[in-house]
């Protein structure tokens, strides 16, 4: 995507530095993937909304400053999203390349191999202005084949599989956006 090129469609917002930020950030992208006509069950919106749950936990985890908000750029310009989630601390720079394996017994630090393997293509800004950086992460739109092109179906790779389940990881069913009652309140 040229950084020059009007956005058709753009969603930006700032959330506070908490768990809680990073989970509205991530459910409201979803939603707004969907207002564009991206459905919530979409490889699109579900891909999108992963990368998002991503660059939003590691934005709380390290790049939290207290007082500090990030913020989450969504755009879609020529055929290409970009999620941008900016942070006010410059001094953690995540590695631009490939992020090295973690310990298979670790609980946490696949973050970005997940970015890495769902994205077209990631990387790392310094923030405009202002102390702090901007990850990002680019998913080009799949262009639809010819309707005579034979196409054989690829076995599922293991991200694939990730996305196939994903709607098992996510939280209760209250706490989805079509599910929501008592106006955003919990019973």
């Amino acid at each position: 995507m040229s950084r020059n090129s009007a956005p058709e469609r753009e969603f930006t917002m700032r959330f506070t530095s908490t768990p809680r930020g990073a989970r509205l950030a991530r459910r409201l992208v979803s939603h707004r993937l969907d207002d564009w006509g991206h459905p919530y069950t979409t490889s699109v919106n579900e891909t999108l909304t992963l990368i998002t749950a991503e660059l939003a936990a590691n934005a709380v985890r390290h790049g939290h400053v207290p007082g500090r908000d990030f913020h989450v750029h969504l755009t879609l310009a020529e055929g290409t999203f970009r999620i941008e989630v900016t942070d006010t601390r410059a001094e953690k720079q995540p590695l631009a390349t490939s992020p090295s394996a973690t310990d298979s017994l670790s609980e946490s630090g696949r973050g970005l191999l997940l970015v890495a393997a769902l994205a077209d293509d990631w990387g790392v800004s310094p923030r405009k202005a202002a102390p702090g950086k901007t990850v990002w992460a680019e998913l080009h739109m799949r262009a639809k084949g010819h309707p005579l092109t034979h196409r054989v179906a690829p076995e599922p790779t293991e991200v694939d599989l990730l996305l196939a389940t994903s709607s098992l990881l996510r939280d209760d069913p209250g706490s989805r956006p079509e599910d929501a009652s008592h106006e955003g309140r919990r019973p």
